[in-house]
C-alpha cells in the first residue's frame, strides 16, 4: 500500500470542522442561538461542542502525513520544527486575543489595550500546546508508546480532578484546575465569559485534550496502511463505536464535559470523530462521491489562515461605530434580524461569515497561496 496516497476524505473532514468553528463563533446574537448550536451549559456535549475536538482530531490526521520526514532529520531538526510550530501558533493566538490593540472606554474615546487584563490561553493557544505536545511523544515514543502514554494522561488527569477537587470536584467552583489557573495565569488573564474567571482552554484541561490529537495521529496512519478498502472501513466503524461507547460508559463518573474537557469527553469526541470519518471514506473514496467535496476543501487548505482572520474581521467590527452599535451588532440588527427574525437572522449571520471566508479561501486556492505555520 502507498501509504502517501491523497484521502480526499480527510481534506474534507477538516474543511468542516474550520467551516463548523467559524459558524458556531459568529452568531449574530448569543442571546439568539439555536439548540444545535450552542454549547452545553456544563456537561453534556451538544453538536457544537463537538467542533474543538474535531479540530484536534484533525491535526491529528494531518501529522500522520506530515510527521513521516521526521524520520530523517536530525534530532535538533525536529524539535526545531516542532517547537517553532508550537511557539508561532501560540503567539498568534495570544496576538488574536490582543489585537486589535486599541478600544473604547467608558467615556467613548479610543485608549491602547494593556496587557493587564489580556487574555493568555484560547483556542489557537490549546491547539499549539496539544500539537507541540503530541508530536514529541509520537516521535519519541513513537506510535504504540504515544497510546500507551496518552491512556496514562487521561486516567491521571482524571483521579487528580476526583483526587485534588473540592466538594463537588468536576463543577465550575471546585474543580482543581481553576485553582491551578488561578494561581499560574492569574484571574485578570483568564476568561471572564461564565461569570467568574474561568480557563476553558486552561492549563490542566489541556492534557486530555492531547489525547484528541494522538487519536487522530494514530487513526489517520491506521487509514493509510490498511488502504482504501471494506475492511478497513469496518474496523474503523469499530473503533469509532468502541471508543464511544467507552466515553458514554466513562462518563457515568467522569461526567462527559468540554469545560474541563474530561477524559470521557475525549474518548467520546474522537469516537464519534472517526465514525463521521468513516463514512466520508466510504462515500467519498469508495464510492466515489465528490459532488460538494470542493466546498470543504477549501477550508481545509487554509485552515489555521481562514479561522485566523475570521477572528481578525470580528475584532475590526467590534472597533466601528454606527451610532450607539458596533458594526458587528448593527449588521446583525438591520440585515439579518430585521429581515429573518431573531434566530433566523442570527443563523444566517452565522452562514453569512462562513460563505465570506469560503470565498476568501476559494481566492487563495486560486491563487495558490497557502499559508502553512
Amino acid at each position: 500500500m502507498n501509504q502517501n496516497q491523497r484521502f480526499l476524505s480527510l481534506d474534507v473532514f477538516r474543511g468542516l470542522t474550520v467551516a463548523g468553528m467559524i459558524l458556531v463563533n459568529n452568531p449574530g446574537s448569543w442571546s439568539y442561538v439555536l439548540p444545535p448550536l450552542a454549547h452545553a451549559q456544563w456537561h453534556g456535549c451538544t453538536p457544537t461542542d463537538l467542533v474543538f475536538p474535531f479540530f484536534l482530531f484533525a491535526v491529528g490526521n494531518a501529522m500522520s502525513f506530515a510527521m513521516k520526514k521526521f524520520e530523517t532529520m536530525s534530532n535538533a531538526a525536529v524539535l526545531g520544527k516542532i517547537f517553532k510550530r508550537t511557539f508561532l501558533i501560540f503567539i498568534i493566538g495570544v496576538l488574536l486575543s490582543w489585537f486589535p490593540f486599541i478600544r473604547y472606554d467608558g467615556d467613548g474615546n479610543v485608549v491602547f489595550k494593556t496587557i493587564e487584563k489580556l487574555r493568555i490561553f484560547g483556542v489557537l493557544q490549546r491547539i499549539a500546546l496539544c500539537y507541540g505536545i503530541a508530536a514529541l511523544l509520537i516521535h519519541y515514543l513513537k506510535p504504540k508508546g504515544a497510546l500507551i502514554a496518552t491512556s496514562i494522561i487521561l486516567l491521571l488527569y482524571w483521579w487528580i480532578m476526583w483526587y485534588y477537587g473540592g466538594p463537588d470536584p468536576y463543577s465550575l467552583n471546585d474543580h482543581i484546575g481553576l485553582q491551578i489557573d488561578k494561581l499560574i495565569i492569574g484571574e485578570d488573564h483568564m476568561y471572564k465569559g461564565e461569570g467568574v474567571p474561568f480557563e476553558p482552554e486552561g492549563l490542566l484541561s489541556t492534557l486530555p485534550a492531547i489525547g484528541n490529537v494522538v487519536f487522530g495521529y494514530l487513526i489517520g496512519r491506521f487509514i493509510q496502511q490498511k488502504g482504501k478498502n471494506y475492511e478497513m472501513l469496518y474496523k474503523l466503524l469499530a473503533i469509532g463505536v468502541i471508543l464511544v461507547s467507552l466515553g458514554l460508559l466513562w462518563g457515568t463518573v467522569f461526567p462527559i464535559n468540554k469545560k474541563i474537557w474530561t477524559s470521557s469527553y475525549t474518548l467520546y469526541t474522537v469516537g464519534i470523530a472517526t465514525i463521521i470519518l468513516t463514512a466520508l471514506i466510504h462515500l467519498i473514496e469508495l464510492e466515489g462521491w465528490k459532488r460538494g467535496t470542493y466546498f470543504f476543501e477549501v477550508f481545509g487548505k487554509n485552515p489555521l489562515f481562514i479561522y485566523v482572520m475570521s477572528g481578525v474581521l470580528v475584532r475590526i467590527y467590534g472597533l466601528i461605530r454606527i451610532g450607539d452599535q458596533n458594526f458587528y451588532g448593527w449588521l446583525y440588527t438591520n440585515v439579518f434580524q430585521s429581515t429573518l427574525g431573531n434566530y433566523g437572522g442570527s443563523l444566517a449571520f452565522a452562514i453569512f461569515h462562513v460563505l465570506l471566508f469560503w470565498l476568501l479561501g476559494l481566492w487563495m486556492d486560486k491563487k495558490r497561496i497557502y499559508i502553512r505555520v
